[in-house]
């Protein structure tokens, strides 16, 4: 008897399943476009989309799931409609919905008031990371606009006709974010007030209630608290006494804008006194406080109002400004580079309190502070070899302290190729004095830290010359390629410092062989024995030096197939100077030494045989020479004395002759 009840009762379920009304059913008269009803006397088109309604989030769900109570066989249908509850299937959303203005707004049959439908849609809901949803992020504004917007029923319901929510959001930082540059992650109405809970901010529960208002806005701005910590020195300062501010005390709701908002002093409060141009210190040193407004305007800090950075200011005083102890900390706002500068020598020196420490102000001026790349500002590159010779031109305050053998670095700057290039052909993008050293963390070059210590050289300078520097990773010469205890040479061993030359000068290829010898002295010593190094030594830079066989900053081992120098290559490259050489040309021994019997002992046999020949030579020569001498000298005084004697008669027959 009860298997009978449990199959009667499947039978059952299987049957009201066949005979349901189907989604075809109700698309029978749906489907049709032109398919319309009266309903409280409006014309109400009955059309429904089935690809619209399949491709939505409903798509899986029979009409009959949300539209209930409807009998197929009662065509047409009766004219009393039980509306689609959603909160049947999203109770937990119609719990929030119900105690949000918009909920209780229904309840008191405000005709206003809106209804799901009327955000999601009917039968073309689609989720809201789908950029056709009627709530994707990117529509959000214009949606709650429909109401919000200045004009609109709700806004004059509300008799705040001059509340311009949407065109103020549009304008702010938050909408330039999403409606301008399409950032689908920047906040929208929904964001701060939620999307189903809305209530007002006088509700302890809002969201945008004062005590609520700093966890909304840490959903995006996660680590405000410690960025705030930093623009205020870790001080939690106070509007009231005991309040502590709230984020739209100075970020106004839907007109968040990209400039900090002025607090306490206005800039006008400070310039009824600095306005001055007569406005000198109180200690009658002659110290000028005159600040040029127009030059602030005109400057970086043109939206930071004077109190942001003197932030000692005390409204409540005469003059505000009396309370102010300590000197404008810039690393309020600009924290990383506070930081950096610390560690540095300026830093350093301005930690010990030693009066020719460079501070910001030093730099980058004071209320007239410019971008580095105005070409007005002390920081643009061209002029930075002058803002840095202030210091550190030969005589002045930062040369005095170099212990090294380097000395009047600026001329030796502006006389090299780097310096040629930016002040007499205006080049901008050349390297200068912070190319290399930075512009906050300069460090002596003994830091490992340092931008221009051995092992971080190559790196400054393949910043720019990036290229070079690739070759250089591959050469022999890279701590990447060369696992060695010894020392390997780096950018300034060859190029100097300061000096830098163009590498297609006369005087930087002569001395190219000089800077290779100063690690090879052997192998500098065979190339001297050569014709080419011989020629070069005479001052002929046309013949070949290290680099024209082995390269410059892709120097290889001979056995590596991509050096100059292996057998596929080496032919090639003396074809360089020799246009006509062959295998057999460049056979020959390049570094090829007398003074190694072991490596080319038909050399060294050969020059110690000739050499005694010649020396052999010599030496007999001499020795004969010295064995003649003294019968040479008897020879030559014989023939003296004969010469005298035959003299003598001639002369006596002459005195004869004249006697008679």
């Amino acid at each position: 008897m009860r298997r009978l009840i449990l199959f009667i009762f499947f039978i059952s379920i299987s049957l009201s399943r066949i005979f349901a009304q189907s989604n075809d059913d109700c698309l029978m008269c749906h489907d049709d476009p032109n398919f319309k009803a009266k309903i409280d006397g409006r014309t109400v088109s009955l059309h429904i989309n089935p690809k619209s309604f399949t491709s939505s989030v409903h798509g899986s769900l029979d009409c009959v799931d949300c539209h209930e109570d409807f009998d197929a066989d009662d065509v047409p249908h009766r004219k009393e409609i039980t509306k689609v509850e959603c909160g049947n299937c999203h109770d937990d959303v119609q719990e929030l919905y119900v105690e949000c203005l918009h909920g209780k707004a229904k309840a008191k049959g405000d005709p206003l008031a809106p209804l799901c439908q009327d955000c999601h849609g009917k039968h073309d809901i689609l989720p809201v990371k789908d950029h056709l949803s009627a709530v994707a992020p990117m529509k959000i504004p214009f949606l709650c606009g429909k109401c919000h917007r200045e004009g609109t029923p709700v806004q004059l319901q509300r008799n705040i006709p001059q509340d311009r929510i949407l065109e103020n959001y549009s304008e702010s930082i938050h909408g330039e974010g999403l409606l301008h540059k399409g950032l689908v992650v920047s906040a929208t109405c929904v964001s701060c007030h939620s999307a189903h809970r809305i209530l007002p901010h006088t509700d302890t529960r809002s969201t945008i209630s004062r005590q609520n208002i700093a966890a909304t806005c840490a959903v995006c701005h996660a680590e405000i608290e410690t960025v705030h910590r930093q623009i205020i020195r870790g001080e939690l300062w106070e509007k009231q006494a005991h309040i502590l501010p709230a984020c739209v005390d100075c970020h106004q709701p839907h007109e968040i804008r990209r400039v900090y908002y002025d607090y306490g002093m206005a800039d006008k409060d400070c310039l009824e006194c600095h306005d001055n141009p007569n406005l000198i210190t109180s200690y009658n040193d002659g110290t000028s406080l005159f600040v040029d407004y127009e030059e602030i305007k005109n400057s970086r800090h043109a939206n930071i109002a004077c109190s942001q950075c003197h932030s000692e200011v005390n409204i409540s005083k005469h003059r505000p400004c009396e309370t102010i102890e300590t000197k404008v900390d810039c690393s309020t706002c600009h924290a990383e580079i506070g930081s950096e500068y610390s560690i540095s020598m300026h830093g350093s020196l301005a930690a010990k309190n030693d009066e020719n420490a460079p501070t910001c102000k030093e730099c980058h001026g004071t209320h007239g502070t410019l971008g580095k790349l105005n070409p007005k500002s002390p920081t643009f590159s061209i002029n930075i070899p002058e803002l840095c010779g202030r210091c550190h031109r030969e005589g002045e305050n930062a040369a005095v302290r170099y212990t090294g053998t380097e000395k009047d670095i600026v001329n030796h700057y502006t006389e090299s190729i780097h310096g040629k290039g930016l002040i007499k052909s205006g080049l901008t993008v050349t390297a200068t004095c912070t190319d290399c050293h930075t512009a906050h963390k300069e460090l002596p070059h003994t830091n490992p830290e340092s931008s221009i210590n051995r092992n971080n050289i190559s790196s400054t300078c393949g910043s720019c010359h990036h290229g070079i520097e690739e070759q250089f990773e591959k050469s022999i010469h890279s701590p990447l390629v060369s696992d060695t205890d010894k020392e390997l040479p780096v950018c300034f061993d060859c190029h100097s410092a300061h000096e830098i030359k163009r590498a297609d000068t006369e005087g930087f290829k002569l001395e190219i062989m000089t800077q290779c010898g100063r690690c090879h002295e052997e192998i500098a010593e065979t190339y001297f024995d050569t014709y080419h190094g011989k020629v070069s030594q005479l001052g002929y830079t046309k013949t070949a030096k290290c680099y024209d066989c082995h390269g410059a900053h892709d120097i290889l081992p001979t056995i590596n197939p991509e050096s100059r120098l292996s057998r596929n290559n080496v032919v090639e490259t003396c074809r360089t100077c020799h246009p006509s050489a062959n295998r057999q040309f460049a056979g020959y021994l390049t570094h090829a030494t007398h003074h190694d019997p072991v490596k080319y002992p038909f050399l060294f046999w050969a020059f110690w045989g000739m050499t005694g020949l010649l020396l052999g030579t010599f030496i007999i020569a001499g020795a004969h020479t010295l064995l003649w001498l003294p019968r040479s000298l008897e020879w030559r005084r014989k023939l003296k004395k004969m010469h005298k004697e035959r003299s003598e008669p001639s002369e006596s027959n002459e005195e004869n002759k004249k006697e008679e």
